[in-house]
């Protein structure tokens, strides 16, 4: 099947993972909650204060609205694979009203003993994602069946609370990440003068510039590692004319190029995953 993201509105969002070398990838902002399945080789999550690791066959459920450190090691064959799955907020939001006695996911859950009706419920939610057939309530029931299950793992995902202004921005951001942005159109939409704008996101530690780098970076990896868009499509997708431009800043984010998300595992003349 060819690699792609599936979204479903109302439902959730949905796609795999596939690197052929291991690689870290720093301070990756986690909006929404998430769940990760890894099907294949093992991934570090690490925030500050803790650190699991989800082996093959094992899921971990990553709260949103923080910033981790995640590192994707290979199996014995040379690869990393995984599934991940982003839920409708308004699923989120009605789960957690309607089960408040269950204990809240701070920042991430390993669930490292899955039953095989897990499993069941987890691909009939990738399904009810991917399958636009499926009709749309019975979709969202098999969506929050999922959820379901994660809280009787033993927790469950708050829904959004108050945002700050720097992830607002980066929502909106996100709603065409190739445009060029200029601080008076940001402004302008959250009804601001420019300077309060900076004065304010001074105080979240982060700037314009800063957030929308980020926002495209983030976006182009998930690209990389869930597409097959060539990369220098990745990098019109992302506001780069050229895949030039786009490997700098690509580099400068992750630490290596955008090819070697998806390139086999080499080691290059300083010893180091080229």
């Amino acid at each position: 099947m060819e690699p792609r993201i599936a979204v479903r509105q109302g439902v959730g969002i949905t796609a795999g993972i596939l690197q052929q070398q291991e690689l870290e990838f720093k301070r990756l902002f986690v909006e929404q909650p998430v769940l990760i399945v890894v099907e294949r080789g093992v991934k570090a999550i690490r925030w500050s204060g803790g650190e699991y690791l989800i082996r093959s066959g094992e899921a971990i459920a990553i709260a949103g609205g923080q910033s981790v450190d995640i590192t994707n090691r290979l199996a014995e064959d040379g690869s990393y694979r995984a599934r991940w799955l982003v839920w409708d907020s308004a699923l989120i939001t009605a789960y957690s009203e309607a089960h408040p006695q269950q204990a809240v996911i701070r920042h991430a859950m390993p669930i490292t003993h899955g039953s095989a009706e897990f499993s069941t419920a987890y691909q009939r939610a990738l399904q009810a994602v991917e399958d636009a057939t499926i009709p749309l309530e019975i979709a969202r029931h098999r969506a929050s069946e999922l959820l379901l299950w994660i809280g009787m793992h033993g927790g469950r995902f708050e829904p959004t609370q108050a945002l700050t202004l720097s992830t607002k921005i980066r929502r909106h951001f996100g709603q065409d990440l190739a445009r060029e942005w200029s601080a008076p159109s940001v402004a302008s939409a959250f009804a601001m003068s420019e300077a309060t704008l900076r004065r304010k996101l001074a105080d979240e530690a982060t700037t314009l510039t800063e957030i929308l780098v980020d926002a495209r970076m983030s976006f182009a990896l998930k690209l990389l590692q869930s597409t097959s868009l060539p990369v220098n499509h990745v990098a019109l997708h992302v506001g780069y004319q050229t895949p030039s431009q786009f490997a700098v800043r690509f580099r400068h984010r992750f630490g290596f190029v955008p090819s070697a998300v998806r390139r086999p595992s080499r080691t290059v003349a300083n010893g180091h995953p080229a």
